[in-house]
């Protein structure tokens, strides 16, 4: 009002009439509160909260009350959110214990499987999961599934389709994420006298085989290609998954692919059957 009296050279009267105000309204005295007015009550808090650090707004404020203080509980919770106490705070989770996993290997199928997520995006940004499955015996590309979210529930799924298909492994190697540690997975294998290997948490060495694998898989298709579509990552997935198993040769199966290795162990049995 102030600005209107002095800028347009106005009374004010007109001033007043110009806002619908009363001209007592411009003699009053201003009264906000003072910038310090708040500081006793943001000093309380903080020594509360870092004495208390799990207390909400109501035992503070109780506490508040029971030590003397006059100020009522609107006037706290405004300075309690003021100062973001009212926000979730952040807590350290709690990874499960687990033993160290080795890296024996059992060069026969179905011995051990290991299981891992992989993320991308397509071009539009859309992302994506992959969860990929290896045999870990003869190094065989078992399934690579690629949808926008890959709950327990899908994990399941995807290995009976394994199992119905291959047979059952003795163990599975995994991470400590929520769909290896749901209630649902962990009943699954139980049911099928599956051993679930966790591998210890920030020890992905411990998983060394699947890690490798996530690496061909990412170096030679997500990051080779540009999708545009989900179709299209699981059809070039599928057929470098084939390519994997069947053409391309493997270092540790003696430089052949595993299909070929597959077919080498058959007739490595075979022959030592016909001469027992």
């Amino acid at each position: 009002m102030n600005f209107l009296v002095a800028e347009h050279d106005l009374s004010v009267s007109r001033a007043t009439a110009a806002l619908k105000l009363s001209r007592a309204a411009f003699y009053r005295e201003l009264r906000g509160r003072q910038p310090l007015d708040d500081q006793p009550i943001i000093d309380a808090l903080n020594d509360m909260v870092e004495a208390n650090s799990r207390w909400g707004f109501w035992m503070c404020y109780d506490r508040l009350r029971l030590d003397g203080h006059p100020w009522n509980h609107k006037r706290v919770w405004r300075v309690y959110c003021e100062m973001k106490l009212n926000l979730p705070r952040r807590k350290k989770k709690r990874l499960p214990q687990r033993d160290r996993q080795s890296l024996d290997i059992i060069p026969l199928p179905n011995q051990v499987w290991s299981m891992d997520f992989m993320s991308d995006a397509l071009y539009a940004g859309r992302r994506f999961r992959t969860f990929n499955v290896l045999d870990e015996g003869v190094r065989e590309a078992l399934a690579i599934v690629v949808d926008t979210s890959i709950a327990s529930g899908r994990v399941i799924r995807e290995l009976d389709k394994l199992v119905e298909v291959r047979g059952k492994p003795a163990a599975i190697r995994c991470d400590n994420g929520p769909e290896f540690c749901a209630q649902a997975f962990v009943d699954w294998c139980e049911e099928r006298g599956i051993d679930i290997r966790y591998i210890q948490p920030g020890k992905p060495n411990q998983n060394a085989f699947i890690e490798r694998f996530n690496k061909s898989y990412r170096d030679e298709v997500l990051n080779a290609h540009l999708f545009s579509t989900l179709e299209q990552v699981r059809e070039v997935s599928e057929e470098w998954r084939k390519i994997y198993n069947e053409y391309r040769p493997h270092d540790a199966l003696g430089r052949i692919p595993p299909a070929m290795y597959m077919r080498k162990l058959k007739l490595e049995n075979s022959n030592y059957e016909l001469s027992t």
